[in-house]
C-alpha cells in the first residue's frame, strides 16, 4: 500500500510541475496524460518501420517536415544521419536543386563576418515603382503569413507577433483586423478582406475613416494587402465559428458575439481589375503605404485585365501575393480545400509569366505562399520569380501546433486555433515567440545555403535553370521548360541586383 501512495504522490507531483511549467503546452493542458504523446514520438520511427507509415506519407506536412521545425524552432541540430530515405530513382515529380561547382562561401559561426541572424533583405523596394511616400524595402524576404485573431488565440497572435519583431520579419493580421495582440513589436501587414474588419461600416461596407484612424495609430502598419481570395477556399469569404466569435473579437471586428462570422465571396467597393485599381490608388494615396492583392490562381481573364490596365494607365498594385490551392485554413469545405484553385507552383508561374509578358515583372514586389516554409520550397519559388514568401502553419508549428486538425472546431490541444481559455493557457507567449524567431532565422540561413550552393548570393538572384524535375528512373525537364519561362524571367532587374549585391556584400 506505501508503494500505491508514493506513486500517486509522484503523479500528483508530475502534474503540478507539468500545469506549472511553460515550455510545452500540450503538458500544460493536458498533465501526465501529454508525456505519452512524446514517449511515441521518440519510438515512432521505430514503429513505423515496421507497422505504420514512412517519414514522407503524413499529411498536410509529413513527420520530416515537422520534425525540421520542431527541431529548429528549439534551436535544436537540423541534421539527420545515414542519407535520404527516398527513392530518388524512382520518384515521380521529384524536385532536384542543382549545385554549382564553385559555390559562394558560406561565413563560418567563428568568421567575423558571420551574421547569427542571417538577415536577407528583399531585393526589390515594395511601392518603389509607383513611389509610394512609405514605400521600403522588407528586412526579411521570409515573413509570417495572414492569420487573424479570432482564428488564432491571442496568445499564439502574441507569440508570433514578438518572434517576428526578434526576427526582423512582418507579420500579416490576417482579414480579421489588426488587434492588440498583433501590436507586441513585429511590423504588419495589415490585411483588408471582403468583411472590411477594423474599418467597416455598421452595415459591412468599407469605412475610409476608420482604416485611417487606425493606421495613424499604429506605426507598426508597414502596408496594406488586398484579399481577394485564398487557396484553401478560394471563391469562398472567410469564416470563423460562433464558438470562437468572443467578445473581443467581435469588438475588435465590428461583429455580433457569438455568431457564425462569415464574409462575402467578393468586395463590395470593388468589382472589376479597373476599379480595383482606382480603389487601391486612393488607399495609397491616403495612407502613404504600398497596397497590395492576395489570390488564389483560377481563371485567368482576371490576371489579364489587370496587367493592361497596369501597362496602359500606370496605376499598379505594389505586392501581388500569390496563394497556392495547397494552402491551410482553419474552417473550409473539403471540396474546396482539395479541388478549387490551382496549387502555387501552377498559379504563380502563370501569373508571373503573364505579367512579365507585358514588362511588369520588375516593377511589382511577388509574395509566394503555399506550403514554402522550407529551404528547398522557398528556393523553388525565388527560382520561378518570388522575391519574397509568407509561411503560415509552419510558424503555427513552431510555437506548438502538433497538426491534430481541429482547427475549426475551437478544441486545438496546443492552444494555438482555439478561444479555450484552459488550452490557450497552455502556450506561453514568451518561451513560444523565442521558437517561432527560431525558425524564421534557420529558414532564412538554409535558404541562403542553398543559394550559396547554386553560386548565387542571394536567393532572388537563383533561376529556373537551378532545378530539374525528376520524373522516374531515366526522364527529367528543366524548371524552365516546364514552365515555358523566357531568359531573363524570375529575376530582378539589373539595377536590383546591384542594389541587392552590394547589400550582401556589405554583411561579409
Amino acid at each position: 500500500m506505501t508503494y500505491v501512495w508514493i506513486a500517486l504522490g509522484a503523479l500528483g507531483l508530475l502534474a503540478l510541475w507539468d500545469i506549472c511549467q511553460k515550455k510545452h503546452a500540450i503538458l500544460r493542458n493536458f498533465p501526465i496524460l501529454g508525456h505519452f504523446r512524446y514517449l511515441l514520438e521518440s519510438i515512432g520511427p521505430e514503429l513505423r518501420q515496421y507497422i505504420v507509415t514512412d517519414n514522407d506519407s503524413e499529411r498536410p506536412f509529413n513527420r520530416d517536415q515537422r520534425r525540421w521545425i520542431y527541431a529548429v524552432s528549439k534551436n535544436q541540430s537540423p541534421y539527420f544521419g545515414f542519407g535520404t530515405d527516398n527513392d530518388l530513382e524512382n520518384a515521380q515529380d521529384y524536385l532536384i536543386i542543382k549545385h554549382n561547382v564553385f559555390p559562394v562561401p558560406t561565413p563560418k559561426p567563428d568568421s567575423p563576418d558571420f551574421d547569427p541572424s542571417f538577415s536577407l533583405p528583399c531585393a526589390k523596394i515594395l511601392g518603389g515603382f509607383r513611389e509610394r511616400k512609405k514605400a521600403f524595402r522588407p528586412k526579411s524576404v521570409v515573413n509570417v503569413s495572414a492569420m487573424s485573431f479570432g482564428s488564432l488565440s491571442s496568445a499564439a497572435v502574441e507569440a508570433i507577433n514578438r518572434g517576428c519583431k526578434e526576427a526582423g520579419c512582418l507579420h500579416n493580421t490576417g482579414e480579421g483586423a489588426a488587434s492588440p495582440h498583433h501590436l507586441k513589436g513585429g511590423d504588419l501587414i495589415w490585411q483588408i478582406g471582403t468583411g472590411y474588419f477594423g474599418c467597416r461600416n455598421d452595415d459591412g461596407t468599407f469605412s475610409l475613416e476608420r482604416l485611417l484612424e487606425t493606421c495613424e495609430q499604429h506605426s507598426q502598419i508597414k502596408a496594406l494587402e488586398i484579399k481577394l481570395s485564398q487557396g484553401a477556399k478560394a471563391g469562398l469569404g472567410g469564416m470563423v465559428l460562433a464558438a470562437k466569435v468572443t467578445p473581443e473579437i467581435a469588438k475588435i471586428r465590428g461583429i455580433p458575439a457569438y455568431q457564425n462570422c462569415f464574409s462575402p465571396s467578393s468586395h463590395s467597393a470593388f468589382n472589376d481589375a479597373d476599379s480595383m485599381l482606382d480603389w487601391i490608388e486612393m488607399l495609397a494615396d491616403k495612407t502613404g503605404l504600398p497596397v497590395g492583392i492576395k489570390s488564389a490562381v483560377g481563371e485567368l481573364d482576371f490576371w489579364e485585365q489587370l496587367a493592361r490596365q497596369i501597362d496602359q494607365t500606370k496605376r499598379a498594385v505594389d505586392f501581388i501575393t500569390i496563394d497556392g490551392g495547397e494552402g491551410g485554413s482553419g474552417a473550409a469545405p473539403r471540396a474546396f480545400a482539395d479541388h478549387v484553385s490551382l496549387p502555387f507552383r501552377h498559379g504563380f508561374s502563370r501569373v508571373y509569366r503573364l505579367l512579365a509578358e507585358h514588362g511588369l515583372h520588375h516593377k511589382i514586389v511577388f509574395n509566394g505562399a503555399g506550403k514554402l516554409g522550407f529551404p528547398e520550397t522557398a528556393l523553388f519559388a525565388f527560382g520561378i520569380g518570388a522575391d519574397m514568401i509568407s509561411v503560415a502553419r509552419e510558424a503555427m508549428i513552431s510555437i506548438g501546433c502538433i497538426q491534430a486538425q481541429r482547427c475549426h472546431t475551437g478544441h486545438c490541444p496546443a492552444g494555438v486555433a482555439t478561444q479555450n481559455r484552459w488550452l490557450m493557457r497552455g502556450l506561453d507567449p514568451t518561451s513560444k515567440s523565442a521558437r517561432c524567431a527560431n525558425y524564421i532565422t534557420k529558414l532564412r540561413a538554409e535558404i541562403l545555403q542553398l543559394s550559396h550552393t547554386c553560386g548565387a548570393l542571394h536567393p532572388a538572384l537563383v533561376t529556373p535553370d537551378h532545378f530539374e524535375i525528376l520524373e522516374g528512373p531515366y526522364d527529367s525537364q528543366s524548371i524552365r521548360s516546364v514552365f515555358n519561362y523566357r531568359e531573363g524571367d524570375a529575376i530582378p532587374s539589373a539595377g536590383d541586383i546591384a542594389s541587392i549585391t552590394e547589400l550582401m556584400n556589405a554583411k561579409s
